[in-house]
């Protein structure tokens, strides 16, 4: 009784340390500074990097700076708010300043963004954000002066996007970088920036971008309602988002574009969808977004429309071999050999003599082992990720097919398709296509060609029911657009999809 007694005691204490800073951040503060001060020790209470500063002006007025170390510019907050408080005092010859607050009042401080504000919680906020908080004794207002200074990544080059023309730049970790740099490509007073807050405990600052008079309003307010829905302690990147918004949870195929680059999200924009930002990711989700967008790469529109065309082909033909091509395999030579040619038969059945196991366990073990190799090598640092491929290519490869445990033809079909996959310009687009080669692998080494026709039907009907913010997913296909087709089918030349944009 004694142990359930003194764990109750220690359950009730905490809620109690709870809800007592819960009631310290619903007021406002006072005039009487010694109690401000008590407040807000109470609030930041064992957090050892809150630096609490006191001042006095003249030896009179007593001041209190609150700041979290390494966050704020100290340079600027000696020479702008210290320095001139504690060895000039209140400026003389300025007109009628007899108090800190109506410097405030006045702009006094040579600071580029300060604003006074007296609830606390909005107080305790601002100063985790990296802001100063300045109290005056017998003031009931603060001032929150902006002296940031967070170390940020440089701009660097995509890693998930590369493109042979184009820009180079990539989004960083900082929020009013992202901003600046699709800003500083659409230079127009209709581009607009529409922030939110989301996370209870992170508080992460979210940015909706769009095009004013371009964007579709249902999506955009679409976009604001299921953000402001989320209701989530934390949100730390993007990817929560993304996954929060979505309409269907369980569908494997993406149903809003993530992107690394700047010009990727304007051309988006300048089309009509909508970007969102997330504080401390480098990714934005860009809204709506369909099958084709997915298999576009970045640079299409920055090269000849014949190379392109040609190139957008072959992506198609390599997105259908990267999902089909292990269940072909399985499905023509262990139900339908009459369809595969005699002597290419011949050869098949003579590699797969020595092998132990049948067809099937032999494609599923291949490809996870082949998503192994993938995940290893993602997660393994650099110096280590090569190795994982020799290995993989050593073992897997030809040691397995010496040892007779995997037969040749296994080998070279599920590489072509690993292959295949990797030709798909975005990597998160890539994911359903290797997820589905499984159900597909099993229907067909089931139910031989009629499996691989009940996959893809099931497949396509899913594709014709998924929507991405009320556009269908197979859009400008399924339904039919004949103006849109065009650019799916082609990379139309600029200056005649331009004319038939001006005719009426």
């Amino acid at each position: 009784m004694m142990v359930l007694f003194g764990n109750t005691q220690q359950n009730n204490e905490g809620k109690t340390n709870l809800n007592l800073s819960a009631e310290n951040m619903d007021k406002n503060i006072g005039k009487n500074i010694l109690e401000n001060e008590e407040t807000f020790k109470k609030i930041f209470n064992r957090s050892s990097d809150i630096m609490f500063r006191e001042i006095k002006i003249q030896g009179k007025t007593k001041l209190i700076l609150i700041y979290v170390d390494g966050m704020v510019n100290t340079d600027i907050v000696i020479s702008n708010i210290l320095e001139p408080l504690m060895y000039a005092g209140l400026p003389q010859g300025l007109g009628a300043v007899d108090s800190v607050s109506e410097m405030l009042e006045q702009d006094r401080f040579t600071v580029l963004q300060t604003k006074k504000v007296s609830s606390v919680n909005d107080i305790s906020e601002s100063i985790l954000k990296g802001n100063l908080a300045l109290f005056i004794d017998g003031e009931s207002i603060a001032l929150l002066a902006d002296v940031k200074k967070i170390e940020t990544r440089s701009i660097q080059e995509s890693s998930l996007e590369p493109a042979l023309r184009g820009s180079r730049e990539s989004f960083t970790e900082n929020l009013r970088t992202n901003t600046t740099l699709i800003r500083r490509i659409i230079a127009s007073p209709n581009l607009k920036v529409e922030e939110l807050k989301i996370g209870k405990l992170t508080r992460t600052d979210v940015a909706v971008v769009y095009i004013e008079g371009v964007a579709s309003i249902s999506v955009l307010d679409e976009v604001v309602n299921r953000i402001k829905k989320i209701q989530m302690d934390g949100v730390l990147e993007s990817g929560i988002i993304e996954e929060s918004i979505e309409e269907n949870h369980f569908s494997p195929f993406p149903q809003i574009m993530n992107s690394e680059r700047p010009d990727v999200v304007a051309a988006g924009l300048i089309e009509g969808r909508v970007a969102i930002l997330t504080n401390g990711s480098p990714v934005a989700l860009v809204a709506p977004m369909t099958f084709w967008g997915g298999v576009q790469a970045p640079d299409d529109y920055h090269q000849r429309f014949l190379f392109v065309t040609m190139i957008r082909w072959v992506r198609y033909i390599f997105t259908i071999f990267s999902v089909l091509l292990p269940s072909l395999y399985i499905a023509l030579t262990n139900f339908h050999p009459e369809m595969v040619p005699p002597n290419l038969m011949l050869n098949i059945a003579a590699l797969r003599e020595r092998a132990p196991f049948p067809t099937m366990i032999e494609l599923l073990l291949m490809e996870f082992m082949f998503e192994g190799l993938q995940e290893a090598g993602i997660r393994l640092p650099k110096q280590i990720g090569p190795l994982v491929s020799i290995v993989g290519a050593l073992v897997i490869g030809e040691s397995a097919v010496s040892a007779g445990i995997i037969s040749a033809p296994i080998v070279i079909v599920v590489s072509a398709a690993g292959i295949a996959s990797f030709i798909i310009p975005r990597y998160s687009f890539g994911f359903p296509l290797r997820m589905l080669r499984f159900p597909l692998l099993i229907l067909s080494g089931i139910f031989g060609l009629l499996g691989t026709a009940i996959g893809i039907c099931t497949i396509f009907i899913h594709l014709l029911h998924l929507h991405s913010f009320g556009t269908p997913y197979l859009s400008p296909v399924a339904p039919l657009n004949k103006r849109g087709l065009k650019d799916v089918l082609l990379r139309w030349p600029r200056r005649l999809a331009k004319n038939e944009r001006d005719q009426p």
